[in-house]
Parts: structure tokens; sequence; C-alpha cells
């Protein structure tokens, strides 16, 4: 298996994960305080996260965690989390998940900006093909747009900058350590998150407990896939499979929370499926050429 395609099939495998922890975030934070919910989820996943550690002999917390990279990582996935936690809470859980499907852009400008790599014109037009599959699904006009998106862009932001740092970590850091940090800044977003909660926390029940822990066995899986995605290939050939997350999540949308894609929806789906399928069939072609 090429870096390429190892790097996209974990990107569809986190994708697939994250889709479904935004579902279940959002249906635990119905009933739970939101920042409370992510409390709860940040220690959990931590927990997980540091017996995942011990049990490959590693310490959950290095030095190395107070590197500058790393540090500008968990300020910036702060901020991600921060956001896009309030997104899940006051927006539909569609229009949230296709406004993180900017973020291969973002990822992508960020990998030649920054990495050097190479991105020719057909990946930029494969990848704005892309994203105008996103837009038909938004639709950002002044009667469609909803206000509390920003919300979701802002998020956004803040996860591509965590999947360029991810990138840029120093390797001596495994997956599973920087998966510890992750969620220990989930425990810190929770905490300020908390500070604008309407309710008081409160004990859950045994069924919004029994959420919660599946919550966080989702979210470590996909966090941890999603850290392979980003260490394996060309970012410029990984990324732009984040867009697989935006069909489980209406699919999920579907199902459970009753939302209903309209023509333009399944429209800008279809661009999405295009546009990952032609990048991955081009990065196959070019590897070849260089062999």
């Amino acid at each position: 298996m090429s870096p390429n395609v190892k790097g996209s099939l974990f990107m569809v495998l986190a994708m697939l994960g994250f889709a479904v922890e935004d579902a279940l975030f959002k249906s635990v934070s119905s009933s739970l305080p939101p920042g409370f919910t992510t409390l709860l989820f940040g220690i959990t996943g931590s927990i997980l996260f540091a017996g995942l550690c011990l049990a490959r002999g590693e310490a959950p917390l290095t030095r190395d965690a107070l590197r500058p990279r790393l540090l500008i990582r968990s300020v910036i996935e702060l901020v991600g989390r921060l956001f896009f936690a309030l997104a899940l809470a006051f927006t539909p859980l569609s229009s949230t998940s296709a406004i993180l499907q900017a973020a291969p852009l973002v990822v992508t400008f960020g990998a030649a900006l920054l990495l050097g790599e190479k991105v020719g014109p057909r990946r930029w037009t494969a990848m704005a093909v892309g994203f105008a599959g996103v837009l038909l699904i938004i639709k950002p006009t002044p009667d469609a747009f909803e206000p509390a998106s920003i919300f979701a862009l802002l998020g956004m932001i803040g996860f591509a900058g965590r999947d360029l740092a991810t990138r840029m970590a120093p390797p001596s850091v495994s997956g599973r350590q920087l998966g510890m940090l992750g969620f220990l800044v989930i425990i810190l977003a929770g905490l300020i998150f908390m500070t604008f909660d309407a309710a008081p926390p409160r004990l859950p029940q045994p069924a919004e407990a029994l959420s919660v822990l599946l919550l966080a066995l989702v979210g470590v899986s996909a966090y941890t896939a999603l850290t392979v995605a980003m260490r394996s290939g060309e970012v410029s050939v990984v990324a732009p499979f984040r867009y697989s997350r935006l069909l489980v999540a209406l699919g999920l949308a579907y199902v459970f929370f009753g939302e209903r894609p309209d023509l333009w929806t399944l429209a800008g789906g279809l661009l999405i499926v295009v546009s990952g399928s032609y990048t991955l069939i081009r990065s196959g072609r070019v590897a070849a050429k260089r062999q």
C-alpha cells in the first residue's frame, strides 16, 4: 500500500469516526449542558489515550509537549474545539459538517506555503470542484445563511491548523501522545465552554454516561486514524478525503435528526465524491510515472 493510499484510507476512516462523534455529541448535548458534555468527553478520552500509552510503554505526557510547535498546535486545536462545539450545539449538523469541508483547501494551501509541497493545477482544480460541492450544500445566500455558522467557520480554521501542526510535530511524539494532548485540550475547552452553559452541570443518567463513553471511544479511534492519515503520504492528496465526512454526516442527520437534504445538497455530495476520487486516481498516476 502506497503512503498516499494509506493516508487516504485512514482519512476516510477518521472522517467516518468524526461524523459519528458529531452526531453523538449533538445528541448528548441536547440533554446535558454542551460545555459539561465537552468536559466529560475530554476526561474520558484522556483516560483512554493514557491507557493506550501505558500499554505501549510510553509516558502519556513528555517534555516534548512543551515544544513551541506542539504548544501552538494545542492553542490552535483549542480554538477549533471551542467554536466547533458551539456550532454543533446551535446549528444543524448537516450545515456545520458542510462548512467544515472547506478545511482541505486551507490544509493544502498551508502545505504548499509551509511544507513546500508541490500542488499542481489539476489537484487545485479537483479541490475547487469539491469546494463547489460544499457551496451547493450550504447555499451561502443572505436568505439561507445562519449567523451561528460563523462558529463552524472558526472551528474549521482551527482544525485545519491542527492538521498542519500534526504533520509538523516531532517524530519522537507518537500518535497516542498527540491524542493525549488533543484530549487535554478538549478538557480545557470544556471548562471554558461551561462558563457559557445555561444550565448547571449534573451527574449524567446511566444512559447519558454510556453515550459519553461511546462518544469518547469513537473520538479516540477517529483521532488516532487522523494522526496516521496526516503523517502518511502527501497532504495535498490526503486532505481532500476530508470531504467524505460530509456524506456520512448528511446520512446521520437524515436518519437521526430528521434533516432532509434537498436536490442541491445531493448534487453537492456528488461533486465531493467525484473530486476525491479523481485526486486519488491522479496521485496514483503521478506516483507510477515517478517509478
